[in-house]
């Protein structure tokens, strides 16, 4: 169905998916007006990695020239066990690069994505902003949708549209407006990041810039990132009990306590940044209902070991901008339902498995399972065979072939 003089696809959500969607919908041609409540891009410090197959997504998009630049290129991680000390497991991408141009993760953050992002499109008519918008509602016709926000001034519009896209995060109005159920369970214990200027590397607690640590008692997740120049940022991630009160676990002694339990050194930490939040896994019922699509966390969420929800988002963006792009050339309207089903199946046998296994490896409490579960990952590391399924899995190349099979 091709799009009526001044029609737009309505993009709601300025984060890094959205952004992705919207450049791949310009690519082709689409304009696109995207809809944002913050009343700018927002500096949103969380997902940092980009993996190697949504690398190949972006470099066909044109815009990794500057995440090499800005960014850090990782291609091993480790596994460590927290308690004796010992690295467990190396695994290096590099074994991929027969597959793949880009054999490694970048470290680089979200926000950084979506600067990058802005700037490749530039300024032109055929993407329009829409910041201090916040979406109030959606009606679905037959043809297409009305979409009711305030604007900055605090007074409602409304937009016609053939197609929204929610790219708004795990509250999605959109994904609530369609009536989508979203459909998993929410972790007991919340998780806190740590962003500090200190070197852990240079200490020797850390030999590669992502790293694994498994504790039945407190697992943590160390990784670097560029931040805003040298000499980078470490971020920690620790679990914090469900009866833990917020503000004990934010306060200077809470932060400092965990930072130096986790490696004790002189003086306190220099902290840069710091964030509490719920870790959900959950996933849609459906990607596409009527008008309304989603992707990114307003359709699926998970805890962020591995560094896979921003690049499971990436790949809904791209596989819906090709799709959607053609609909609108076209195309059957089935296109969507099939964006669907193989975003589902990426989500379910994929992200959510693997991230749920990563996590149970982190910090299981039994003695034998956990010994187990180490085991079997040092065993995967040291055999070439399954070291190459690892990291085929970790970087999401399975995912990718799984969403493919779906037809």
């Amino acid at each position: 169905m091709a799009l009526k003089s001044g029609e737009r696809v309505v993009v709601v959500g300025c984060g890094p998916v959205g952004m992705v969607l919207t450049l791949a919908l310009y690519r082709k041609g689409i304009p696109v007006t995207l809809l944002e409540r913050a009343d700018g891009p927002i500096e949103d410090q969380r997902a940092a990695a980009i993996q190697p197959s949504s690398l190949e997504m972006l470099a066909e998009l044109g815009v990794t020239d500057e995440i090499h630049e800005r960014g850090l290129i990782s291609p091993t991680f480790h596994y460590r066990d927290r308690v004796s000390g010992e690295l467990v497991a190396e695994f290096d991408f590099s074994m991929l690069a027969d597959m793949t141009a880009f054999p490694y993760v970048i470290q680089y953050e979200q926000f950084k994505l979506v600067e990058t992002i802005i700037a490749e499109i530039g300024d032109t008519p055929d993407v329009e902003y829409r910041f201090s918008s916040e979406v109030t509602g959606i009606e679905q016709h037959a043809d297409g949708a009305t979409v009711s926000f305030k604007n900055q001034d605090g007074e409602t519009e409304t937009l016609r549209t053939p197609w929204v896209v929610g790219c708004d995060g795990f509250s999605s109005v959109v994904r609530q407006a369609a009536e989508i159920d979203f459909v998993g369970f929410t972790y007991p214990e919340k998780f806190v990041k740590i962003g500090s200027d200190f070197d852990f590397q240079e200490a020797g607690m850390a030999m590669c810039i992502r790293n694994f640590f498994s504790d039945p008692g407190e697992w943590c997740n160390l990784f670097k990132v560029n931040g805003y120049g040298p000499p980078g940022i470490w971020r920690t991630v620790f679990p914090v009990p469900a009866d833990e009160p917020d503000e004990v676990c934010l306060s200077p002694e809470g932060i400092q306590g965990r930072l130096q339990k986790f490696f004790p050194k002189e003086g306190d930490y220099n902290i840069i940044y710091t964030g509490l939040y719920h870790v959900h896994q959950r996933v849609v019922e459906t990607f596409h209902k009527g008008r309304i699509l989603v992707a990114g966390d307003a359709a699926h969420v998970n805890n962020p070991i591995g560094g896979l929800g921003m690049n499971g988002g990436i790949h809904d963006a791209v596989a819906l901008g090709d799709k959607l792009s053609r609909v609108i050339d076209g195309a059957p309207e089935d296109l969507l339902g099939l964006y669907s089903r193989q975003r589902h199946k990426a989500q379910m046998d994929g992200v959510q498995a693997t991230s749920i296994a990563n996590k149970k490896l982190m910090d299981s409490k039994d003695p034998a399972m956990r010994q187990e579960q180490l085991d079997a990952v040092r065993a995967s590391s040291e055999d070439p065979v399954k070291a190459r399924a690892y990291c085929l899995n970790a970087s999401l190349f399975k995912s990718l072939d799984q969403a493919n099979a779906v037809t």
